[in-house]
């Protein structure tokens, strides 16, 4: 350099913050005579003069005042011996006032075969004295990795730091390109930038990138790249400066949350426990492990007990679990030692299942297959280690809500580097959320299975209609998967070779729901069975809801189960006379459709909804032709999205009458034609086909008030019981009669009528003009009578009475063999 100036002061220190922060720095380049080549941006807002009026003059006249050659030559001196310099100086800015700056100067570099110095400024804030040794040393050993690249991107100088970061020395880098040196992506990307820097003209700062080090071969390294370019007085670019970070940390935090944020879209997608636990591993490999195991404990894979596991025991006793999923970056996973659903008792030794239950995250950052304790409680596991080349190991508990669910495991393989603590804060995080994702779909199964198992005990298991009907039925919950709704329907056996039929939808669904259906289930069944009529049946199950409903009030809200009231219908079909006695209680009609083809809808009246109480229920008779289809149903078949009813049962009617599939088929393509996507409401269908029993499957005699004539009456069953191929029965039957027709001509209005029927039972039945209801006696030994229906009760499966408007029948069955 050409002048030099008193105003060069001794180093002044700088503060850590200055030391690492270079991003204020005006930075120029000086050729060895003093002359300005390069003229930064930086340096023109720093002290106001353009590069048009510095580049190509003397540096000197930027100086506050002349400067000594002698120590100006020495400060040159000290550069070219490979030490830089720094200290204070006073500059003129071009408005003419002085600044006092902060100047360094770098060891030289050629650029176009000139000797030149990068020369870099800031304001002096405050002035104290340092050694002179720290800033000369600052260009060199900053934190901030700095270099010039000429305009063919060629190293002409770098400092420590930069040769720190990518393990090349400063000799093998000087003169050569960044791509022949570092040759892939991320070189030939910052190359890119840099020619685009020296196209435009325009500073890059803050370009990320992720790269391999030769220093540290191991382990990938983030970085943060700053480019601005060099100027000359023409504006023409001499060259292009920039400054690297190491941002790992920073960068690996980001990931780390990123990597959290993407498990909570891609863990838990569904309300399976083995499918959660599998997306856990399927999440985890490779992006953060070669291997993963997750296994889950027994009890939390069933749908049985509360799903938690304690230790009672030694605390050496190691827990029972089920593989509930595993993955590997190899294909087969052959380092796994069980399948899907076996049963493991693997817990990093020397814990036991304490670290289920109250243990923290395992690092083993490196596995040693010789390890003894792992050789003596394992050597299967650890021979597999030794084979693929497990080297680190991360094994967290999984809890949820205070209860112990099972341990995830991870391995490193293939990925050369061992788990840090960082990889342990994101397993535990990991399986954090997928532990709740998995009490989610165990308590959800759990639940759903109490649901289904209640709805199932509460819908009939089998349905048979006997000779009389053929039966089939559809039922379909509002929500598929909770299973468990307020439409019920039944059939029930009677009497005589007849069969009532039940269908009922209770106001709201789930669970509540089903349980209410259950009761009204269970009442109906009961009064079926004391042979009610199906207006009287409807009255009493009315009393029964509006009891219920009376009773949930009293409770108060705390025990209210939403019951609020049902509709229903009710109907009994005889086989013999073709007769079908039916009410309802605001339920939709029964559908009939007659061996032809014509369907209609009986007119039947509509009843008040159960649970209003004080208003009377009708019953009507229709007759059903043999072979005629009987269809009832819920609200839910017929009402679609339109709610329009009349529309849904003229629907259903045309449905009905244009098939001739048999009913089970019959029945699902019904509910899929009217109901092709999912409503808000249940939806229930009970079909059945009619049959009669024919001339040859009944037999009746009338009976004279006679005495005489119960031995006739006996005779004429016993024959007949015998023509019909039943002979194994006749001795019982001709018994029952004796007593039965015996009890009428003693005690019953006539007139009186015996009458035999071959079902699926055989049925004896006498009928007489009195209401008088029997009663079954147990007669002391020394009586002489009172033994009639017991005798019955004990010779019969089934006995009992029901009433009809001409007085009653009393009736016995017998199990055909």
């Amino acid at each position: 350099m050409e002048s030099a100036s008193e105003g060069f002061a001794a180093a002044t220190p700088q503060g850590p913050g200055d030391l690492f922060d270079a991003s204020t720095d005006a930075a120029a380049v000086i050729s060895e005579h003093g002359v300005v080549v390069g003229w930064t941006h930086s340096a023109e807002t720093f002290l106001g003069h353009a590069a048009r009026d510095v580049v190509g003059a003397s540096a000197a006249r930027l100086l506050a005042m002349p400067e000594d050659p002698v120590r100006l030559a020495g400060v040159v001196e000290r550069c070219r011996a490979g030490n830089g310099w720094s200290g204070q100086i006073a500059v003129r800015h071009r408005d003419g006032r002085s600044l006092d700056i902060q100047l360094r100067v770098s060891p030289p570099f050629r650029i176009g075969g000139a000797e030149c110095f990068l020369l870099s400024a800031r304001a002096q804030r405050q002035r104290w004295p340092m050694g002179q040794s720290v800033l000369d040393g600052f260009l060199t050993r900053a934190p901030v990795g700095m270099a010039v690249m000429d305009t063919d991107l060629r190293y002409v100088w770098l400092n420590d730091t930069l040769e720190r970061f990518g393990g090349v020395p400063r000799d093998a880098r000087l003169g050569r390109r960044l791509s022949e040196l570092l040759p892939g992506l991320q070189a030939e990307a910052l190359e890119s930038l840099m020619r685009k820097v020296i196209a435009t003209g325009v500073p890059v700062t803050d370009y990320e990138y992720v790269g391999w080090s030769w220093a540290d071969p191991h382990r990938q390294h983030a970085y943060s790249t700053s480019f601005f370019p060099l100027v000359d007085a023409d504006d023409a670019i001499t060259g292009v400066c920039y400054m690297v970070q190491d941002v790992t940390e920073r960068w690996n935090a980001r990931q780390l949350l990123t990597m959290v944020n993407e498990a909570g879209t891609s863990i838990g997608t569904t309300l399976d426990v083995m499918q959660t636990a599998q997306e856990l591993a399927d999440f985890a490999v490779p992006r953060f492990a070669d291997f993963v195991v997750v296994d889950l404990l027994e009890p939390v894979l069933s749908t049985e007990g509360h799903g938690a596991w304690t230790d009672a025991g030694p605390a050496s006793i190691t827990p029972v679990l089920r593989r509930a999923a595993q993955r590997s970056v190899r294909e087969g996973t052959p380092e796994a030692i069980a399948r899907i659903g076996d049963r493991v008792e693997f817990i990093p030794p020397p814990h036991d299942g304490h670290l289920l239950l109250d243990g923290e995250p395992l690092l083993i950052p490196v596995l040693d297959p010789c390890d003894e304790l792992w050789v003596a409680r394992d050597p299967e596991r650890t021979e597999r280690m030794r084979a693929y080349g497990m080297h680190s190991l991360i094994a967290v508990p999984m809890r949820a809500r205070h209860t112990a669910l099972g341990l995830a495991t991870f391995v490193r393989s293939l990925n050369p580097v061992s788990f840090g603590p960082d990889d342990v804060l994101l397993a535990r995080e990991l399986v954090a959320r997928s532990a709740v994702c998995v009490d989610n779909a165990r308590r959800y199964t759990r639940e759903r299975a109490a649901a289904i198992t209640l709805q199932r005990s509460l819908l009939p298991p089998a349905l048979t209609g006997g000779t009389a009907l053929e039966v089939a039925s559809s039922y379909l919950p509002a929500d598929p998967s909770g299973g468990a709704g307020g439409d019920w329907f039944d059939v029930i056996p009677l009497s005589g070779a007849r069969v009532g039929l039940v269908i009922g939808d209770v106001v709201g669904h789930g669970i509540a729901a089903a349980a209410s259906m259950g009761r009204l289930r269970t009442a109906v069944q009961t009064l079926a069975a004391l042979e009610m009529p199906p207006d009287d049946l409807l009255a009493h199950l009315d009393d029964l809801v509006l009891r219920l409903s009376d009773e949930e009030a009293a409770a108060g809200t705390a025990a209210r189960s939403t019951f609020i009231g049902a509709t229903c219908l009710y109907a009994v079909y005889d086989p013999v006379s073709r007769r079908c006695a039916l009410a309802r209680a605001g339920h939709p009609p029964p559908v009939v459709v007659a061996p032809e083809g014509h369907a209609y809808f009986p007119e039947i009246p509509a009843g008040p909804p159960l649970g209003l109480g004080g208003m009377a229920f009708e019953a009507t008779e229709i007759e059903l032709a043999e072979d005629s289809l009987f269809g009832l149903y819920t609200n839910g078949l017929i009402v679609g999205r339109d709610h329009d009813v009349e529309r849904g049962m003229s629907r259903l009617k045309e449905v009905l009458g244009h098939t001739g599939d048999d009913l089970d088929t019959l029945c699902t393509s019904v509910v899929r034609q009217l109901v092709p996507v999912p409503q808000s409401d249940d939806i229930a269908l009970l079909l059945t086909r009619t049959h009669t029993l024919g001339a040859d499957q009944v037999a009746f005699w009338d009976i004279p008030p006679d005495p005489a004539a119960v031995g006739t009456l006996r005779a004429l069953a016993t024959r007949q019981v015998e023509e019909w191929g039943l002979a194994e029965l006749a001795m019982t039957t001709e018994l029952v009669v004796s007593e039965l027709v015996t009890n009428a001509i003693r005690y019953a209005a006539t007139p009186l009528r015996l009458r035999l029927l071959r079902d699926a039972r055989l049925t004896c039945e006498v009928s007489d003009a009195s209401s008088t209801a029997p009663r079954l006696r147990h007669a002391r030994s020394t009586d002489e009578g009172g033994r009639g229906l017991f005798l019955v009760a004990q010779l019969a499966q089934r006995w009992g009475a029901r009433y009809t408007g001409a007085g009653k029948i009393i009736w016995a069955d017998q199990e055909i063999p």
